[in-house]
């Protein structure tokens, strides 16, 4: 017998997220050509768009690739082999950074702390006064670990950097839209995202904002890269408004329907709402006896990762929320892959798809023999919620 509810899934991964109908029926509209006046009207009303969730004036460049071409786009524009940076690493994609920089022939000196703790500061700072003939070109830091549930303190990051001529760097792929992020009030040089986190589209664009003085940086780069290359993309926005390859056309008409919707909540409560999400999250994990990786000064608005009850295979509980209950969930990486499980509360996320999932962990749990009180965490929830 066919299952009606099969495809009624319950997405709550950190990435990508759920796709909110309005969004969707953009994305159903006819193929945009990409070389005609209509696109060109298309790619600066979203990038003009784009900038203000940024909170940048900088130059903003939608690239198609997934986040982590912008990422690499912010390694190989600035970047010439033998360079000297610095990288924060505290979890999974932290490390993503160090092997784009080795990729590249850069050489990165790698600043590491305990994953599920936040990058200290007073650390990045010692390592850049060690650096006394200013020979690090650049600082990467990630803003939001998805893989350890941390959000980093970037801008107290930035500022122990003072005025060292190293560009700062920053991963913000699931954390923009999500927490504060101020671009030109903290003084971030290169600022990466991706349309399938808050942005609440498919995977496949993603956006990078470069100040002047990564521009200046990026003067001196050797091989800035061809498809990835930001001149190219500067320039055909500048001179044509257009991109300098085929992008994903169909992706940037479902993007004017999301940033319509995300000016119409407002970015303040935008991250108020995940906020609140997080604070949903967290009451119930606790109220099952479950403990988050974060504590609470450190903890993502996008991810909770939960530590791994007892010594159940935390596979097992992400493969019976898929199976029996059609609920996303998802288990460790890295370091931490049979350590945690993870629960995403970013994008297109109600309060109410987390009091589901929050159900179904609890009947999980039992099942895989935790003893889980049916309704504790839901419960917590409930007053978590009703407290606004």
């Amino acid at each position: 017998m066919a299952n009606l509810m099969e495809d009624k899934q319950i997405l709550m991964i950190p990435g990508p997220t759920p796709i909110p109908q309005r969004v969707l029926r953009a994305l159903a509209n006819p193929a945009v050509g990409h070389r005609t006046p209509g696109f060109s009207r298309l790619l600066t009303e979203v990038t003009q768009k784009v900038k203000e969730i940024y909170r940048t004036d900088n130059d903003l460049l939608i690239l198609t690739s997934s986040g982590t071409g912008a990422m690499e786009a912010a390694v190989s524009n600035f970047l010439n082999p033998g360079d000297k940076v610095i990288v924060m690493e505290n979890g999974n994609f932290a490390e993503r950074w160090i092997k784009i920089c080795e990729a590249y022939g850069a050489i990165p000196r790698v600043v590491a702390g305990p994953w599920g703790q936040q990058a200290e500061p007073a650390a990045l700072g010692q390592a850049l006064a060690a650096d006394r003939d200013k020979e690090i070109k650049a600082v990467y830091v990630t803003h939001n670990e998805t893989s350890t549930g941390v959000t980093h303190d970037v801008r107290a990051l930035r500022a122990v950097c003072g005025d060292h001529p190293a560009i700062f760097v920053v991963d913000s792929i699931s954390g923009m839209a999500v927490s504060p992020l101020e671009t030109d009030a903290w003084g971030l040089d290169v600022v990466v995202s991706g349309s399938q986190k808050a942005f609440m589209l498919p995977p496949g664009l993603a956006f990078i904002s470069v100040s002047p003085k990564a521009w200046e940086l990026n003067k001196g780069c050797e091989a800035p890269s061809f498809y990835l290359s930001l001149r190219a993309a500067k320039k055909n926005l500048d001179d044509k408004k257009m991109t300098p390859y085929t992008p994903a056309a169909s992706l940037l008409v479902g993007l004017r329907e999301s940033l319509s919707m995300m000016a119409e909540e407002g970015l303040a409560n935008i991250q108020a709402r995940h906020a609140r999400n997080r604070d949903i999250t967290r009451a119930a994990v606790r109220a099952m006896d479950l403990t988050p990786l974060a504590d609470d000064a450190a903890a993502s608005a996008a991810v909770t990762a939960i530590r791994r009850p007892g010594d159940i295979d935390v596979k097992k509980i992400a493969g019976i929320m898929a199976d029996k209950y059609n609920i996303i969930i998802a288990a460790g990486q890295g370091k931490l892959e049979k350590e945690i499980f993870r629960v995403g509360h970013l994008g297109y996320i109600a309060a109410t798809d987390i009091l589901a999932t929050v159900a179904c962990l609890e009947m999980t749990l039992l099942e895989l023999g935790w003893p889980a009180t049916l309704g504790a965490g839901v419960a917590a929830a409930q007053r978590q919620i009703l407290r606004g």
